[in-house]
Order: C-alpha cells, then sequence, then structure tokens
C-alpha cells in the first residue's frame, strides 16, 4: 500500500502543475481579450476591480469545464487528437461561459461578441502550443535515445557468417537488423531469418541512406585482403560506421567469441586467407617437450609462446631482457594456461652465463630464438649492439644448443638479411650464416626462418602512425614508392611452427609474404580507419630515405634459387654461396672488439661476410661527397 501511495505522488504533484499551467492560460487570455476587444470596440478602460470579478469567476467555469472535458485524464507526453478535441469542447464550452460572465456583469453587447469569438480561439493556442512543444520534444528525446541504445543495422555478407551472426544480435540486444546486402545474384529477392537481402555489397550508400542504417556489420570472416579493402572502400564512400566479425583465425583462439563485433583494423586489410597448417605434425614435434624461446617477450616471440602452450609441450622456458615484456608474457601463460610448467627466465642471450645456466637447468629440445634488435635506424649508428646482441646473441644460443643436444634449433630471421644495406639486415645475415655453417658440424638440426614486416609489432610502422593521428598528424613517410613486405603476427607465429617441423637441417625457409605494400598506401588506410581524411585532416609528409632503408626489400638473394614445399606459405631457399673460411676465427675476434668497444672492427667484420653491406656503404659515401661538393657550387651560383 504504501509503494502505490509512492508511485501515485510524483503523478499527482504533475497532475497538478498542469492545472495550475492552465488555468494561469486561462487569466492570461481572459485578461488579454478582455483588454485587446474593449480597445477595439472603443469602450472605456475596463477597472482592475471589474477585471478581477470576472476573472474568479471565468476560473470557477472553465476550471469546471476543462476538468470535465476531460484534459486532465490523459499526459502531455501522449498528446495526441483527442487532447485536441478535448481542448475545442473546453473551449467552446469556455466561450459560452465566458459570454454569460458578461452578460451577468451588464459588459457592452459589442463587448461580449468579440469575447465569445476571441476567446477559445487564444486559449486553444495557450493550452494546445505547450502541449504540443512538450510532445515534440519528448519524441526527439526518445528518437535520440532510440539511436542511441538501437542501431539500425545492416550486415555485409548472407552467408553461414552472416545468417549465425542475426540471432546472436538479437539475443545481445541493441541492433535493429534491417537487412542483408550481399554479391550472390542467387540471394537477390531472398529473405533470411525473415530479413530481406537488399541487394549487392557495392549498392550500400544508397542503403544507408534509403534506411537510415547506423552501423555497418562486415560478416566475411574468409574475405582476402582485396576484398576487404574494396569492402571498407565502400563503407567509407557510405559515410558511415561499420564493424567487422573476427577472423577465421581469430575464431581459432578460445578468447574469441563469434559475436565480437571489432572495429576494422589494419590487419583486416593486409592480412591474407587464414593459413591451413599440418597440426598433426606440428604437435608431433612439439607436444611433449621441452620447449625453449629466446625474446619470448616481444612480439613474434610472445605469440609463439601462447600457440605453442596450446600445443601442450611438457614445460616451456620463456628467456627475455625486458623485465616488463617478461612480466607481461608470463601473466598472460599463466592466466590461460594454467597447467603448463613455465620458467620465465630474465637474461641477455649474449651472457654466456645466463645461456649456459638455462640449457643445464632445462635442457630444452626445441629452441626458438627470436631475442634480436630490430630498429633499423637506430641501430645503423650503434654497430656495437647490433652485433652483440644479434651476432654474437645467436653464437651463444647456436654453440649450446649444439653442446646440450637440442633437436631443433630455429633462427627468426628478417627480408632485410636479404642484400642488405644496413647494419641491422647485415648482422642477421650473419646470424643466419653461423647457423648454416654449424649445422653442418652438429647432431641439431639447424633451420632459419625469414620474412617480412609484422603488423602491429612493438616498434614497427604502424604503432607510429597510429600514435601520429592521435597527435593530429603529420604522418610521415620517409618516400612515395617505398613498399614492404606484411603480415600478421599470428600467422608469422604459425608458419614458424610449421617450418621448424618441415626443415632437416641447414634450410634457409622464406614465408609467402604475398604482394608488397606501399607504405603510403598503409599510412592513407590508418588515416580513413581512424575516421580522418588524408590530405584534408591529417597530412602526408614524404621525409626522404633514411641511411641504409632501401625502396623496396627483398626475400631471396641474387645467388639464391627457391623451391616449393609441402606447405604453400613456405619455401625453400637453395644456395649457392662460397664456403665461409674464418667465420670461427672472425667471430672470436669479434667478441673481443665488443669487450674492447671497437665499432671499427664489427663494421669491417660484417662488410668481410657481407659483402652487400660494404657496396651499400661506400654507394652512401659516394651520395655524400657529391652533395658536398655541389652545396658550395650551388651557393656559388
Amino acid at each position: 500500500m504504501v509503494d502505490q501511495v509512492e508511485r501515485r505522488a510524483p503523478l499527482l504533484n504533475l497532475r497538478l502543475l498542469v492545472i495550475l499551467h492552465d488555468l494561469f492560460m486561462v487569466v492570461a487570455a481572459w485578461v488579454s481579450v478582455r483588454m485587446a476587444t474593449g480597445w477595439l470596440a472603443g469602450t472605456p478602460m475596463i477597472g482592475w476591480q471589474q477585471i478581477a470579478i470576472e476573472i474568479n469567476l471565468i476560473l470557477l467555469a472553465q476550471g469546471f469545464l476543462q476538468w470535465r472535458a476531460g484534459l486532465y485524464r490523459g499526459v502531455w507526453r501522449f498528446a495526441s487528437l483527442p487532447d485536441l478535441a478535448n481542448l475545442l469542447k473546453a473551449g467552446i464550452m469556455g466561450a459560452a461561459a465566458g459570454g454569460a460572465v458578461l452578460l451577468l456583469l451588464d459588459a457592452p453587447i459589442e463587448s461580449t461578441v468579440l469575447v465569445v469569438w476571441a476567446f477559445p480561439a487564444l486559449l486553444l493556442v495557450l493550452l494546445g502550443l505547450p502541449r504540443l512543444a512538450y510532445r515534440i520534444f519528448k519524441d526527439m528525446r526518445q528518437e535520440a535515445h532510440r539511436r542511441r541504445v538501437t542501431q539500425r543495422t545492416l550486415v555485409l555478407g548472407a552467408g553461414r557468417s552472416g545468417r549465425l551472426l542475426v540471432p546472436e544480435l538479437k539475443r545481445r540486444g541493441g541492433y535493429d537488423v534491417v537487412g542483408f546486402l550481399d554479391d550472390s545474384r542467387r540471394l537477390r529477392n531472398t529473405e533470411i531469418r525473415g530479413i530481406p537481402v537488399l541487394g549487392a555489397i557495392n549498392h550500400l550508400p544508397r542503403v544507408v541512406r534509403e534506411a537510415s542504417v547506423d552501423l555497418v556489420v562486415i560478416a566475411i570472416p574468409s574475405a582476402t585482403n582485396q576484398q576487404m579493402q574494396r569492402v571498407v572502400e565502400i563503407c567509407e564512400q557510405a559515410e558511415v560506421e561499420f564493424k567487422t566479425l573476427p577472423t577465421l583465425t581469430e575464431l581459432g583462439n578460445s578468447v574469441t567469441r563469434f559475436d565480437d563485433l571489432k572495429p576494422v583494423a589494419i590487419d583486416d586489410l593486409l592480412g591474407r586467407e587464414p593459413v591451413s597448417l599440418n597440426w598433426e605434425s606440428i604437435r608431433a614435434g612439439l607436444t611433449g617437450k621441452r620447449v625453449l624461446v629466446t625474446g619470448g617477450g616481444g612480439s613474434i616471440g610472445s605469440e609463439l609462446c601462447q600457440q605453442i602452450a596450446r600445443l601442450a609441450p611438457a614445460s616451456l622456458v620463456v628467456l627475455d631482457h625486458s623485465e616488463y615484456n617478461l612480466y607481461r608474457i608470463e601473466r598472460r601463460l599463466r592466466q590461460h594456461f594454467g597447467d603448463l610448467v613455465i620458467e620465465a627466465v630474465l637474461g641477455d642471450v649474449a651472457d654466456s652465463a645466463t645461456v649456459e645456466q638455462v640449457m643445464q637447468l632445462n635442457r630444452p629440445q626445441v629452441v626458438f630464438h627470436a631475442a634480436a634488435y630490430k630498429h633499423l635506424p637506430m641501430l645503423q649508428n650503434q654497430v656495437r649492439a647490433a652485433f652483440r646482441n644479434n651476432v654474437i646473441g645467436t653464437r651463444r644460443m647456436a654453440d649450446a644448443a649444439d653442446r646440450h643436444r637440442v633437436e631443433t634449433f630455429v633462427l627468426i630471421s628478417t627480408d632485410k638479411a636479404v642484400n642488405p644495406s644496413n647494419v641491422m639486415g647485415a648482422s642477421k645475415r650473419m646470424a643466419e650464416l653461423y647457423c648454416q655453417a654449424i649445422n653442418g658440424r652438429s647432431p641439431t638440426r639447424f633451420i632459419t626462418v625469414r620474412f617480412g614486416n609484422v603488423l602491429n609489432s612493438t616498434g614497427s610502422v604502424v604503432p607510429l602512425f597510429n600514435e601520429q593521428i592521435r597527435q593530429g598528424g603529420p604522418v610521415t613517410v620517409t618516400h612515395p614508392e617505398i613498399t614492404r613486405y606484411f603480415m600478421t603476427i599470428a600467422e608469422a607465429g604459425q608458419l614458424i611452427l610449421q617450418a621448424g617441423v618441415l626443415g632437416e637441417g641447414g634450410e634457409v625457409f622464406v614465408l609467402d609474404m604475398g604482394e608488397p605494400v606501399r607504405i603510403s598506401y598503409l599510412a592513407e588506410q590508418l588515416i580513413r580507419l581512424a575516421g580522418r581524411e588524408p590530405g584534408r585532416d591529417i597530412e602526408i609528409v614524404y621525409t626522404g630515405l633514411r641511411p641504409g632503408e632501401k625502396l623496396f626489400e627483398e626475400l631471396f638473394h641474387q645467388h639464391e634459387s627457391y623451391a616449393k614445399t609441402a606447405h604453400e606459405k613456405i619455401f625453400l631457399t637453395r644456395s649457392s654461396a662460397p664456403m665461409l673460411d674464418g667465420l670461427d676465427e672472425a667471430l672470436v675476434r669479434a667478441e673481443q672488439a665488443v669487450l674492447q668497444y671497437e665499432p671499427g672492427v664489427l663494421r669491417a667484420t660484417l662488410e668481410r661476410f657481407v659483402p652487400e653491406l660494404r657496396r651499400s656503404s661506400r654507394a652512401e659515401s659516394d651520395s655524400k661527397i657529391s652533395r658536398l661538393q655541389a652545396g658550395p657550387a650551388n651557393k656559388a651560383g
């Protein structure tokens, strides 16, 4: 009973306010009409005492008539035509009441006639307009709330994924699916789950306008990068918010659900078809094995750790020299793989004591060596750091793997090791050469996997561009024509695992990187995905090639040919490189140069075994001399 009283109290208060509002409007209408009609009829000015008597009488009569007409049974929020009819009824009866009041008080007949006509008209306006304005205001608020809570949604793709998505969206709530768009002619003018197929995907701009679409969901998880680029371009033309389903690769992750919608990312535009792996052979090579991943906290290393953990190894050792990266990957592994035996080691691969301790205590059977410095411009002037980490660190790990009879050692390399024009690429090339050399005298299978840039990896161009976009630009690109190969972190990790079980020792496997991507195109797409327009909202500035940077990268050396393997996305190089005499002795001398901080000796070692670097250095030096010689001439001219 108390609850009912509490619920009625606000309603009674609102109704009282409405009554007071209407009575005030009755007074305003009566005074306005009496003053105006007196002036028009030319009658003497009416005294305030006379007006007060009229107001009291008209309030009693009009208040009763409005109550009898049912004006206070409805709610302003839902004012409609019946309420307008009630207002007219009250106004007409009020005119009669007003005329009777005036006749009762012996008012002039001319004024009485004018009041009988003018009073109900003005009263209808004063009572009706506030109700109409309130109704419009509430409708607009409700519509804004509806649009905020429930989005009119269009699904691109009427295949299996799109059909499964509809009930998921209805279950979740907040989505009003108005139709599908699909390029299949067979589906035109049909309905799926009661929802019409409204046309092909290129009809999107028209359908968005006609159906007042708020959100487009791209339900094509198997789309290639070319298909996704086309669809995203059409969505941008339609100027509508768009999201996408997880890719088939992401759906394979137990953490990702089918109904998880996500903004379209650059991975969706540059990623390729889902990788098809021979998981039986991968499991045979890793399940129940003791595995070590160096650089396990980095982009590739952490992805390898997570994928290896799913294969139930006997133990997983993660070695990294970054405290934060190691903490992050250890926490993630323990969170998702609670039963896995995990050993996190904070250490340096170039430190022989650390490497020996890790090998002795854990006795790994498989090693994935991902630890490396990779930031090209920085390493160009940091020869000692690059050599120590990338070359000496690889030699330490490879020698320890040989001593402790590791079954398989996989070196993670880069396309920048091919015809390198920079210190980073040359150091990775020397690491490749050492692993090929030691393979010939060791029972361990030494395998090298080479691939290009990884999207969203630490220090890569994508996070840099995103940061520049967040700051309002400009986005800096070194050259309009510069291109690079890209693949997703997940794809790289999976193909590394596959290559690791394909090799017999001594091979260099090269991952199929697809077509190279112009960095300027990458910058434009990232700007558009951020809801901006390249050149208008965010400028792209070309800064010129940096020292050691090439316009395009290569995947094979001139003296290398390649052959297909059992996996369509992994190639095997066939090298005809000459034997590298004196490599071991040179590396012993290089270690002394690292201790004595002699970068000149280290660079000379790189140029001796990687002659492409020497040619690049000579060309760069000639270019500097030419610029210096041209400078004075230009000034003189």
